[in-house]
């Protein structure tokens, strides 16, 4: 009887963990999608954040996500903010959309075509609600290009590139007569908020749609802040006075306030990362962080921010104007805590973010990013061996990264922004004192340049013939070693002219009267009725 007892009991020991076992499985296989958070910083340069090595610019906020996770090391946008919002919300290359040519100015009659399905309209089909607030800049000429005709179910912020941080008007080109209200509500022109800082208005806005939303379901919330491009040329650079009053060790005064935006950037993304662990949502949560393009250094257009010790400024094809800054941190990250110096590229984002959400990226049709989560989470070696950086057919430059390799030919601003540009008001003695505090298992990933050599202006003239860099070994471009590497100068012209051969042509449009705003009530608002038979199929 004793024996039979026993049995009977182990019988039910094993059927227990039996149903445990079951049940645990079946609990992780049908565990929700993650959240996804992608914050965009515009015109973030390189030398803008803790974690990259800045002892001028606390980014407490930033710096702890980045440690937390996985900083990206070797990743690479477009060199300026169209191009690299439409990779985002596409996975196609610039070239391919026809956006690979300078940005939408306001009252242009173009954008990302409607043929295009974007990263929340994919999200969709796999039960995900989606929220966009902040800075869109992918045409707004006709309402079935803004954010709520293109996937997503909400939308608070701005169509246009630029505009002033306090009254949310865009004046860049006033002295043209263009000027007005650029800030809406889904489709509504909201008028309220004069007085209120965008970089806190669109946090508070994320905090409220992540406080009301429900847990169980899976949130996209898309943050392209305005922080920290420049306003409207009366008034470039703005900030509280409570943050400026942080860097008074900063003697520079467009540095200072462009310090202080990065500062209020910094607690806006600590805000929302509260919201996400009060609404008990952090936890199967994925949080994508990436600048649009390099900083704009040294006053470059109106702005101060800075990419040192890298070359060249924001629309510029140089390594300041292309290499990103940027990390992914969530608790799914298998190995965290550490930088990858894998091969990445914008395009990458959404193949990834989409297999992330439960689908198949390998059913996705004509992208030219690839799913890179075991890259960033487990450290596999990146599937990319090459990024092209762009091919500009109007100002006829064009520059292409393979393997350690980098081509570079044609010229932007006549050279004038090819050179590095030390971060304004720094000294010995006047560094930030809360700089770098946060606890980190490594140095911050800065970059070495090596040895300068006396010809460095002077070795490498891309108007004139191409120039080849190899960026692991000269980051900052120092060394043109084209005149000596002509197999690998002529194999990477051959894969520009591979990629030349699959480019669409820009779809850019000039300035169209009946988009200014003084006709539209002072506000920035679509003209376009796209059944109308007589608009061009060009505009689409």
């Amino acid at each position: 009887e004793f024996e039979t007892a026993v049995m009977a009991l182990d019988c039910k020991e094993a059927l227990l963990l039996f149903l445990i076992t079951v049940a645990l499985s079946e609990s992780s296989s049908s565990q929700q999608p993650p959240h996804i958070i992608l914050i965009v910083a515009d015109d973030l340069g390189w030398n803008d954040v803790g974690f990259h090595g800045s002892d001028q610019i606390p980014t407490p906020n930033l710096d702890s996500l980045a440690y937390s996770g996985v900083i990206l090391g070797n990743y690479y946008v477009s060199p300026i903010c169209t191009p690299t919002r439409s990779a985002i919300m596409t996975g196609r290359h610039p070239i391919h959309t026809g956006l690979q040519q300078g940005v939408i100015v306001a009252a242009q009659p173009y954008g990302l075509p409607l043929n295009e399905t974007t990263l929340p309209q994919y999200l969709k089909t796999l039960g995900y609600t989606t929220h966009m607030v902040g800075k869109w800049h992918l045409g707004m000429y006709a309402w079935e290009l803004t954010p709520t005709y293109r996937g997503f179910d909400s939308f608070f912020g701005y169509y246009t590139g630029a505009e002033d941080y306090m009254d949310h008007a865009n004046r860049i080109r006033a002295s043209t007569g263009y000027k007005g209200l650029d800030l809406r509500n889904g489709t509504e022109p909201v008028w309220t908020e004069n007085g209120t800082y965008s970089t806190e208005l669109f946090a508070t806005e994320a905090e409220r749609i992540i406080a009301n939303h429900d847990p169980s379901e899976p949130l996209f919330l898309y943050l392209p802040h305005q922080a920290v491009h420049s306003g409207n040329p009366d008034n470039p650079l703005q900030a509280p006075q409570k943050y400026i009053d942080r860097f008074s060790h900063i003697q520079h005064p467009g540095r200072r306030t462009f310090a202080a935006m990065v500062s209020a950037l910094d607690d806006a993304v600590g805000n929302v990362t509260k919201a996400l662990s009060a609404r008990g949502m952090l936890d199967n949560s994925v949080i994508v962080f990436t600048t649009d393009n390099g900083g704009p250094a040294a006053g470059f257009d109106m702005n101060y921010a800075n990419n040192w010790p890298l070359r060249g400024v924001k629309n510029t094809l140089w390594e300041g104007g292309v290499h990103g800054t940027a990390f992914i941190n969530s608790p799914l990250i298998k190995q965290p805590k550490r930088i990858t110096h894998e091969l990445l590229h914008v395009c990458d984002l959404l193949p990834t973010i989409y297999e992330l959400a439960g689908g198949d990226s390998t059913k996705l049709r004509n992208l030219d990013g690839t799913n890179v989560w075991e890259t960033i989470s487990q450290g596999a070696q990146s599937p990319r061996v090459e990024v092209l950086h762009n091919i500009d057919p109007k100002r006829k430059t064009a520059a292409l990264r393979y393997g350690d390799y980098k081509v570079i030919l044609g010229e932007a601003y006549k050279g004038v922004w090819d050179g590095w540009y030390a971060p304004e008001g720094v000294t010995a003695a006047n560094h930030s004192k809360g700089a770098n505090h946060v606890l980190h298992w490594s140095e911050p990933l800065q970059i070495k340049c090596g040895a300068k050599p006396a010809n460095v202006t002077t070795n490498c003239k891309p108007a004139e013939a191409p120039c080849l860099f190899n960026i692991k070994d000269d980051p900052c471009e120092f060394n043109n070693i084209a005149g000596w590497n002509q197999p690998m100068l002529s194999f990477l012209l051959g894969r520009l002219e591979a990629y030349n051969m699959t480019a669409v042509p820009i779809r850019n449009q000039p300035t169209d009267p009946r988009g200014n705003p003084k006709y539209h009530g002072g506000v920035w608002s679509p003209w376009v009725n796209l059944t109308d038979t007589g608009v061009s199929t060009n505009e689409l």
